[in-house]
């Protein structure tokens, strides 16, 4: 039986991106939440005496969207939305970030690199139980 100290996990882990969030007012990076993005983790690390770390592995991650207010767009800076598989976090808010065109890029890219390397398939739900229409074929067999 393996140890579990001596497992090793394939995922690259180096950093690609590192982000705090920002005060909205003059873009200061001055709150205790920083975002790191690597080829499989989306890491977001919260807080000051308590911490909290959170990550998402970049196969989950199925839509971005950029949202820049126009105080964010003053001072340079704009919030992402992941829209995940997550089951702890459906939606991952990266907010009030610098370089979100660049980051954002990177998301869509990588997040798609690696369902293909896990062969992976999201699909949406159609809500396909509620059709009659395959009742009607049935129906008329």
């Amino acid at each position: 039986m393996a140890d579990l100290n001596t497992i090793q996990v394939e995922m690259d882990t180096t950093p690609v991106f590192t982000e705090r969030k920002r005060l909205l007012f003059f873009g200061l990076p001055w709150t205790f939440t920083k975002y790191t993005l690597s080829a499989s983790l989306l890491t977001i690390d919260r807080g000051f005496l308590n911490t909290v770390q959170d990550d998402c592995y970049m196969y989950k991650i199925q839509d971005v969207k950029l949202n820049k207010s126009l105080w964010e767009r003053l001072f340079k800076l704009a919030t992402i939305v992941c829209y995940t598989g997550d089951v702890t976090h459906p939606e991952i808010r990266l907010e009030h970030i610098k370089n979100a065109d660049a980051i954002k890029a990177y998301l869509l890219k990588t997040s798609e690199e690696a369902r293909i390397k896990r062969r992976t398939l999201n699909t949406m739900n159609i809500d396909a139980h509620n059709c009659d229409a395959h009742d009607d074929v049935i129906d008329d067999l």
